[in-house]
Parts: structure tokens; sequence; C-alpha cells
């Protein structure tokens, strides 16, 4: 397929003047932006924390001899359920034989501030419906308030507060640890612990928990994890795996931490469903993989991050090409950032909207390795320019990334702090007018979207929160509209309007003729 080139474009005042607009607007709406679709997520996910279940009028009367509830273990045999009434147990555990362990409403497992609460010894145990909590705080020692070494444990509906250590489990694979409430300690984040951890635990279910003010869930060495429908907040990474291969991630969400989901020579990962959503700390990443290899990222809404997806010698073999399909990657500082190590990858139906920079290569290199279309493919970018004349969807022209000042700022990321000052407007204003300066485009999407894809990401509730990529796109324009005024931007609204119809290309075509 032989198309024109962006500089053609530039050549057409009507286009050109919407161009700019759109960069305008878009730069000056995007707080709002992103503060409105900041506030949609959070509308449908509640961080906040459950009435909590320790008896609000715990006296002496509700207070257990210690040792209770290790007596009781004591006198069951293997197999048997051991229920636990309401009160307070101040008493550490080690549960020995196979049996499961049941809690009352309230009964509440207290380590009094040392050493590690619940061990785990012995396969096939169940721990359910407590709250424990107060573990000890030496990072040395590794204070947790459940630690399991044995295979096939159930951890469900417990509560954790003020723990060093969450969940810790060391060889102990075909375990489940299900809908757990985990709050770690009010330290600095490199005095924390991890809320969750997995050691050699192959085939293990992590579902629909919650993990705040920890340093990280991570999994170690184990092979066929499945993650899903869980929620992290204020921690380092929300996960972190590291050589671990055939993991399933989907239907989750991570925010507020410093990196959302991050890869580390790990192969055969697949993150589905997602919602990475302001992950702005030293790292700043949605997503991170390094030397990750023959995975697969689809249907997640990559939103508000200091850099959307940043990927450093990913794929590091030619078995598999690097996949991100369906992608809405919207008001980060960066969409993507690309080290020169980044090879292999395709890029195709995504949506990029309204991200500062939509890639980034991360110093000296080119992306010719990488696609950002594949057949009649690519991707949809808000600051595409070109329009669709054959109405077929497709833009006529290629969507190519040659800015001047973004080219300078990859080499020199300080020069960010020019971002939308009359400085850059400057470089950009000599970009253009002298070709001899203009540099080589940092990439080419050959088949340019003239509409976004719509994704549905499952919330935490099962509901769908369908459109997202139209949503985006609409959060921009209402922006707009405060900005400049009806008057002005009704030659963008339009354009807009014609992007967000559901309309049939085909169909809109029939019609221009």
């Amino acid at each position: 397929m032989t198309r024109r080139t962006t500089p053609e474009i530039a050549r057409l005042p009507r286009l050109a003047c919407l161009a700019r607009a759109s960069v305008i607007v878009a730069t000056m709406a995007a707080p709002r932006g992103v503060w409105a679709f900041h506030q949609l997520a959070d509308q449908a996910v509640d961080h906040a924390a459950p009435a909590s279940r320790t008896p609000a009028n715990a006296g002496p009367s509700a207070r257990h001899e210690p040792g209770e509830i290790g007596r009781r273990i004591a006198a069951a045999s293997p197999g048997d359920t051991v229920i636990v009434p309401a009160g307070i147990y101040r008493e550490h555990l080690l549960v020995d034989k196979p049996v499961a362990l049941i809690a009352e409403a309230g009964a509440v497992i207290d380590g009094g501030g040392s050493g590690d609460i619940v061990e785990i010894t012995a396969p096939d145990v169940t721990i359910r419906g407590f709250v424990i909590r107060n573990t000890g705080i030496d990072l040395d020692k590794e204070n947790a308030a459940i630690r399991i070494t044995a295979p096939r444990a159930v951890i469900e509906h417990n509560t954790l507060e003020d723990i060093l250590f969450g969940i810790d489990l060391r060889e102990a694979p075909d375990s489940r640890v299900a809908f757990n409430r985990v709050g770690g300690k009010r330290l600095d984040i490199a005095r924390r612990g991890d809320g969750l951890r997995l050691w050699r635990s192959d085939r293990s279910v992590i579902e629909s928990n919650t993990i705040h003010d920890g340093r990280d869930a991570i999994l170690w060495y184990s092979k066929g994890i499945v993650v899903r429908n869980n929620v992290g907040y204020d921690c380092r990474y929300g996960l972190h795996l590291m050589f671990s291969d055939d993991v399933t991630i989907t239907g989750n969400e991570f925010s507020r931490n410093s990196v959302g989901i991050y890869l580390m020579y790990s192969t055969g990962v697949e993150i589905t469903g997602n919602r990475l959503i302001r992950n702005r700390g030293p790292s700043g990443y949605g997503i991170g993989l390094k030397e990750t290899d023959q995975f697969s990222v689809r249907d997640n809404a990559i939103v508000g991050n200091r850099s959307g997806v940043y990927i450093d010698g990913s794929p590091f073999t030619d078995k598999r090409p690097g996949e991100f399909t369906r992608n809405t990657i919207a008001y980060n500082d960066v969409g993507f950032t690309f080290l020169p190590s980044a090879r292999g990858n395709e890029l195709t139906d995504n949506n990029f909207i309204d991200n500062i920079d939509q890639v980034a290569i991360a110093g000296r290199g080119s992306l010719d390795a990488n696609r950002f279309w594949k057949g009649e493919r690519g991707n949809f970018w808000s600051d595409y320019t070109g329009y669709d004349q054959n109405g077929d969807g497709i833009g006529d022209f290629v969507h190519e990334s040659q800015t001047l000042f973004e080219n300078m700022m990859d080499k020199e990321p300080k020069l960010r702090l020019f971002l939308f000052s009359p400085a850059q407007q400057a470089i950009e204003f000599v970009g253009r007018a002298l070709p001899a300066v203009r540099p080589e485009p940092k990439f080419v999407d050959e088949v340019p979207l003239m509409s976004p894809v719509l994704i549905d990401i499952p919330s935490r509730a099962g509901s769908t929160n369908s459109h997202i990529g139209v949503v985006g796109l609409v959060m921009g324009i209402a922006g707009a509209g405060v900005v400049l005024g009806a008057g002005r931007l009704c030659p963008l609204v339009a354009l807009t309007t014609r992007l967000a119809s559901r309309r049939s290309p085909r169909t809109t075509a029939g019609e221009a003729t």
C-alpha cells in the first residue's frame, strides 16, 4: 500500500489548523481530563477499608487465655474443623496437622508486636475468617502474619492489619489465597515487607485480594500462577514477577503504586483486562517489562501513569513477537517508553489518547525493529491529523511522530521542564519551518485507525466499563470546551464526533457519495 506522508498533510491549511488545535486542546485540557477519568475509576473501585472485624467493645470478657487456639489444634485430629469463637487471642500459632481453622465473626489473633503470628507446616490447612494483626517489625527475620511451608493451603476471607509481611508462601504449591485484605504497617516504604510473596509455589491461585501500604506482591520462581480480580494500591510494586513463567494476570486493578505490574525474566505471561491507574512513583510505570519473553498484553486500561508501558529488552528471543492489542493508553506522561534494546514488538488496535508523549525512545536508537501495524490494522492516535476520504475506517495518510522537541526530549529528559512553554513552541516552529533540522520519524503507523477501538474492562464487581476508548476521548473534548469556547471548538468537535461515531465506515462512505 502506497500512502502519502504527513508533510503533505502539513500543507493542508485547514487540517494543519485542526492538528495544532488538537494539540493545544489536549495540553490545556489534560488535567481536567485526567481528573475526570480518575473520578470514573474511583467510582468503580472502592479502596476504603471495610468496617473493622474487631469487636467494638472487646473487654476482658472477650479475651481468651493465651494458647487457647493452640490447645484446640493440639486436641484436633487430622482433617478436623476447629471453630474459633469471637474474642481476642494473644498468641502465636503453629499449625502442624491438616486441619481447618474457621473463625466466628469477631475472632482476632493479636501477635503483640513480635515475631510471626501463624505458621503452617502441614499440607491441606485452611485458615478462614480471622482478623490477624500486629506482627513484629524485624525485616531480617521477615516477620509475617501467615507463613506457609507446605502444599495445598487455603487462606480465605481474612483481614490482616498492622503487619510487616502479610501472606508468605514458601514451597507451597497448589495453594489458594482469596478474598483477603492485607494492610501493612505505617512505615517508610523501604522498611515495609511484602503484602504477598510466593516462593516456588507452582499452580497457586491468587484471587480477589486487596493489598495496600506494603512493599510488593511478588512471585518468585513460581509457574502456572493465576492472579485475578485483585486490588493493590499505595505499594511499591502492585505485582512483581521474578523468574515466574506461564502466569495469567487478569481483571486486577493496581493504582497509586510506584509500578503497577512489573515483569522481570519471565516467559509466557498473559496480561488481560487489568486497570493500571496513576502509578507515578520513582519509576512510575503502568506495566514494565524487562527481559520478558512470549508475552501478551490485551484489553487493559493504562491511564494517568508517568509511563504507561516501559519495555526493556523484551521480548528477548524471536520465538514470538511481543503482543500489545486492544489496550487504551490514555493521559500518561509517556504512552510507551522503549529502550533501544526492545525489538520484535507488535502494537495493533490500541487507543493512544492524549498522552503528552505518545511514544518515546529512552536514549539513542530507533524503533525499526518494532511494528505499529499488522496487515490492514494499525492503532488509533488522538493526535492523528489525516482524514479518511473513502470511509474505510483507515486513515489515508500514514501516522508519523516527527516533532523536533520530542526528539530532543528523548535524548535529554530534563527538557521536559519546558513542556508547554513558549520555548517548546518556538522549537516546534523551527522544526516545521526548516526541514533541514526536522528529525527522522520515531515510528510510522502505515494504517492508523480513524475511530477508537472499544474494549470492555471488567470491574471488581464483575460489571463492565465498556466503550472506554470513547470515554477517554470525550473527556478530553469536554475539557477543551471549557478552555476554548464553543465557537472556536466547533471544527474540532465535528472531527471528534466523526471519530467516535459508531456508524459503519462503509455506511459513512455511502452517505458521503
